[in-house]
């Protein structure tokens, strides 16, 4: 725990280990999302043009209720949630991510935080939420400007809610089967205005979480020595490499905020009635207690606070891991030999009290042709790289074969007994007449068809 003063000196708390962060969020009956019991925000000393108050102030949605009234509203996302199925996305989010990098496999060089990291997530995003129409540039430098709290930042965040508007408006007369439509048939009965502002919360935070995890991962796999070792290797998947960066660089560093619903004790100090807290992520991941050494691979280790915990806890968590999974490995894939192409000493970050954004993240890389993505992924068997030999399919023992003649090759009859393999000769054989019903395709191998079932094509 650690004293620290906002802007205009207004006094908080920082919560710093990893097991009073989980205390707090943990315990809604002292600690509660709900701003309007803060007393510096009571007192007046937080003014209405505060510039942390458009992430402090009270709003009408799950993140700040409390009670029935939360379960109520969190239920409705989560049951939302719910429908959304992981195989589609994951084979949406392949191809979005093919189509972004078609956009500069040929120049043989890219900056992956403007180019794809802070794309990939919103067409993703409006994807699921019922709106891809609306995905473009626009929309994306309208999310980015509005979060960053520039002087255009209030008519950017007005062009993103005029969007979602018109899609509740839209769903609510025509529905479908994306988030927006099963929001708003939840038997909840949310309201317009309640519809609006939750799709405002998703969109908005999945967006900047995604955008930063997706950022600091491929960053990581392209800088760290273990990473690009343990990939090449074998040793580590891409699921796991992202995790990793979820312990070392969680996408949001802090998180405003919590206060106190009564006097109690928390790390030591004592915590008045009204007093507020900034949940941190980033140092209780770092916390000894739970890390002594920082070094060590976290690998199958999922405790880390990155996505929050308690009744708060992200409800789409799994929604940008598939995005940082998916997207990473589709890019080395089509790039394997990407790599940085600047210093790692010059990589640069625009910091602020809730995190840490890379501003750039330049590559190159042996220019590749763009990829047709017209054809759907199916199920259906993956080719095999290389022709296939033929396979005994029957399960009596194998004979061996009458010898044949020189120059040329015996088949055994197809309707019954064992089936010899061909006899190659050093001339090529004439190709066989064709044969009364086809050869079972073969399977391809075990990890072929596993890799194909992961990435969701």
């Amino acid at each position: 725990m650690a004293p620290v003063l906002l802007h205009d000196d207004v006094p908080m708390w920082v919560v710093l280990g990893h097991a009073e962060n989980l205390r707090m969020v943990r315990t809604p009956s002292h600690f509660t999302r709900d701003s309007r019991v803060w007393t510096p925000l009571l007192e007046g000393a937080v003014k209405p043009d505060h510039p942390l108050m458009p992430h402090i102030a009270w709003q009408p949605i799950c993140s700040h209720a409390e009670g029935d009234e939360h379960k109520r509203l969190r239920g409705a996302v989560t049951a939302a949630m719910a429908t959304i199925d992981d195989r589609s996305l994951r084979r949406y989010i392949y191809r979005s991510s093919q189509r972004l990098v078609n956009r500069f496999c040929e120049s043989g060089e890219a900056e992956l935080v403007g180019q794809f990291a802070e794309h990939l997530p919103m067409a993703v995003m409006c994807h699921i939420l019922g709106m891809p129409e609306e995905y473009d540039d626009r929309l994306v430098q309208a999310a980015r400007d509005a979060l960053k709290g520039t002087e255009t930042a209030i008519a950017s965040h007005s062009y993103v809610v005029e969007a979602l508007t018109r899609l509740t408006a839209r769903r609510r007369a025509q529905p479908t089967e994306d988030f927006a439509s099963h929001l708003i048939n939840d038997p909840a009965g949310l309201t317009d205005d309640e519809v609006r502002e939750h799709l405002r919360l998703v969109l908005f935070a999945a967006y900047e979480a995604t955008v930063n995890l997706l950022s600091n991962a491929l960053r990581m796999v392209l800088t760290d020595p273990r990473f690009v070792a343990q990939l090449n290797g074998g040793q580590m998947t891409v699921p796991e490499a992202v995790e990793q960066s979820l312990w070392d660089e969680p996408p949001f560093s802090a998180i405003l905020g919590y206060f106190a619903k009564q006097e109690t004790e928390l790390g030591g100090q004592r915590i008045r009635k009204g007093d507020g807290l900034l949940f941190a992520p980033a140092p209780a991941n770092v916390d000894p207690r739970v890390r002594p050494d920082l070094s060590a691979n976290m690998q199958g280790n999922r405790s880390h606070l990155a996505f929050g915990g308690g009744p708060h806890e992200c409800p789409g968590q799994d929604i940008g891991r598939a995005i940082a999974d998916v997207g990473v490995d589709a890019l080395l894939m089509r790039l394997p030999d990407i790599e940085l192409d600047c210093d790692e000493e010059d990589l640069r970050w625009t910091t602020s009290i809730a995190s840490r954004h890379l501003v750039a993240l330049p590559v190159r890389f042996a220019p590749k042709a763009q990829q047709e993505i017209v054809s759907k992924p199916s199920h259906g068997l993956v080719p095999p790289s290389r022709p296939a030999m033929p396979i005994n399919l029957d399960s009596t023992p194998r004979t061996t074969p009458a010898p044949a003649a020189p120059g040329s090759t015996t088949f055994a009859p197809l309707a019954s007994g064992p089936r010899p393999t061909a006899m190659p000769d050093a001339a090529p054989a004439p190709a066989p007449a064709p044969a009364p019903a086809p050869e079972p395709t073969r399977r391809p191998p075990a990890w072929r068809r596993f890799l194909a079932w992961w990435r969701g094509y």
